[in-house]
């Protein structure tokens, strides 16, 4: 994020945070999007920071609005669960048994690529972020919000965007071309857009 938005947004303060379990930042124990978000929040306190505009992509997003600032920024943001296809639900089923009978260190043969590197406390904060529906939050999210969304993202699709588009009342939409990293290529629009809409 800072790589492509760093030199942009001139008149913003940045803070550009690793995560538990992501960059440097390390991860003890397994955590939902709830605790990310305390964590989050106490980091603020202890620096006596008010942030007024939060940029959140992915599972950032999610992390994002439970934050509950004036200004949220979400790019391909998680947090609407598509169904999952019945080949998935199988697997699921089966891993859940195999960890029932003690063989849950088996986890990495039925993860996906994504996860294939994971330690087990992320694979297991992964499990449970992944299936959190957060409908009711973005519904009741009050300010204003920038939803920045990739067309062809296949890890949140298009239709998440519009979903969380409808459910936030005073929200802008913007899908544009490219993936789930979409912003990469689009960082220059998306910096002009906040910009003339925030300042």
């Amino acid at each position: 994020m800072s790589k492509f938005f760093a030199k942009k947004l001139p008149s913003f303060c940045h803070y550009y945070i690793d995560l538990p379990g992501f960059g440097e930042s390390s991860l003890d124990v397994p955590m939902d999007s709830y605790g990310y978000a305390k964590v989050i929040k106490a980091w603020c306190e202890a620096l006596h920071v008010k942030p007024q505009v939060i940029i959140g992509h992915s599972f950032g997003g999610k992390i994002a609005t439970l934050l509950n600032p004036p200004v949220l920024v979400l790019l391909s943001s998680a947090g609407i669960v598509p169904a999952k296809p019945l080949y998935v639900k199988v697997k699921i089923a089966l891993f859940k048994f195999l960890k029932k009978i003690g063989f849950g260190f088996l986890y990495k043969f039925f993860a996906s690529k994504d996860v294939a590197n994971m330690s087990l406390q992320m694979y297991e904060t992964f499990k449970m972020v992944v299936n959190e529906d957060m409908s009711k939050e973005f519904a009741s999210f009050k300010g204003k919000a920038y939803i920045f969304w990739g067309e062809e993202d296949k890890a949140t699709p298009l239709k998440s965007g519009e979903k969380i588009h409808h459910l936030i009342k005073n929200s802008h939409f913007f899908p544009l071309r490219g993936d789930h990293f979409f912003f990469l290529i689009h960082s220059d629009f998306i910096a002009k857009t906040l910009e003339e809409g925030v300042c």
